[in-house]
């Protein structure tokens, strides 16, 4: 699964791209397709709960 950060980040790409485009029918396109990856991100929680590296432990802090 995607997560929030991730489907945000692209949302926030799509819209850019929209903007510079002089293509008002790719500049829709690109804005519905940003709305639906916004309605995706909506219901997941802000912290993305993907896996993490084997090597990555929680409670490794820099400098402790």
């Amino acid at each position: 699964m995607l997560g929030k950060t991730y489907l945000t980040k692209q949302a926030s790409l799509l819209m850019k791209f929209a903007r510079t485009t002089s293509d008002s029918e790719l500049s829709a396109k690109l804005i519905s397709k940003a709305a639906d990856l916004k309605s995706q991100a909506d219901p997941l929680p802000d912290k993305d709960q993907s896996p993490k590296a084997p090597d990555v432990s929680p409670d490794d802090q820099p400098g402790s």
